[in-house]
């Protein structure tokens, strides 16, 4: 624990609202405390930690408190949900307490341990089996700000385009049912609506495809430096936090908000739409959704569809 609470990202984060020290006295005593950290553990112990600790503070505390909140607090949380009582995870506003609401908690959870054991295992192949170099660059030398910028900028468009082609070809094909498609439709899409934690619910092995490969896989491409991985991973957390939390008040709304409609109108669709994160490849190619905030009478049409489909699937497993 000493590890994970002694990187540099905590310091970069909590510094400045601890100290009255400079902008520069900050900067040497991370490049220090980065470089003291490199040079005492191994580059994987140094990303695994890194990793972990980027979750937790952004995506798992937050999710679950706001998880919390929605099934204790449901009559004060319906007031701050886009889709109403059906943003619960109940789906009531007076619905009780349901070990399925915890099953879909503890198999997001456990994707997310399953995610960070899979990066772990690829990096111990690489350095202490294969004998290569790391996936992730680890090392001394800081990035500067614009290479920073750069391949978050690339990673993240890689990201939309896998995002994109995983999630219509592979997961809601036209023609091809496939075993990915049935355990997504039969795990995921018996969801309502979109509520925290559900970013990482999913059957392991789609999860892995839809989830997983897209965030990691650009950090492997370009071969991120450790920090701007972090960073990476930090704007990742923050979207999927506040996009899956059925929230209409949200940090950023300016932009989460989009994603956060465009993850709706997915579900409740039953996935005929709205592949992509950012919606720029859905409305090149035609299949972006929106249902109009007038056309009740088509929302609700959809919903009831995406109830039917949830019976269905639940009845199946």
């Amino acid at each position: 624990m000493d590890a994970l609470f002694s990187l540099p990202v905590l310091s970069v984060l909590l510094i400045p609202t601890l100290s009255t020290y400079s902008t520069t006295l900050n900067l040497v005593f991370f490049y220090v405390t980065w470089t003291t950290l490199v040079l005492s553990h191994s580059a994987l112990r140094v990303e695994l930690f890194g990793t972990i600790a980027v979750r937790l503070l952004f995506y798992v505390f937050p999710s679950v408190i706001f998880f919390l909140f929605d099934i204790l607090t449901p009559s004060a949380a319906v007031i701050f949900k886009a889709q109403g009582e059906h943003g619960l995870p109940s789906g009531k506003k007076r619905g009780k307490i349901r070990l399925r609401e915890f099953k879909v908690a503890g198999w997001a959870l456990f994707n997310i341990a399953l995610g960070i054991a899979v990066q772990t295992g690829i990096e111990h192949l690489l350095m202490r089996e294969l004998k290569l170099r790391s996936a992730l660059k680890v090392s001394i030398k800081l990035p500067m700000p614009w290479e920073i910028g750069k391949d978050i900028t690339r990673g993240m468009v890689v990201r939309e385009i896998l995002t994109y082609v995983i999630h219509r070809y592979a997961l809601h094909p036209k023609r091809r049912r496939t075993i990915v498609n049935r355990y997504h439709n039969n795990w995921y899409h018996t969801l309502v609506s979109p509520y925290p934690l559900t970013a990482h619910y999913d059957h392991p092995l789609v999860y892995l495809l839809k989830t997983f490969a897209p965030t990691y896989g650009p950090a492997v491409l370009f071969r991120f430096h450790l920090l701007t991985y972090l960073v990476y991973l930090i704007i990742i957390s923050i979207e999927e936090t506040f996009a899956y939390s059925g929230y209409t008040i949200m940090p950023t709304r300016f932009f989460l908000f989009g994603i956060a409609r465009r993850v709706d109108d997915h579900m409740i669709s039953g996935g005929s739409g709205n592949y992509g994160t950012w919606g720029i490849l859905d409305w090149i190619c035609g299949t972006s959704l929106g249902v109009d905030d007038d056309d009740d009478g088509a929302s609700e049409s959809a919903r009831r569809a995406a109830e039917k489909a949830r019976r269905n699937a639940r009845m199946k497993r």
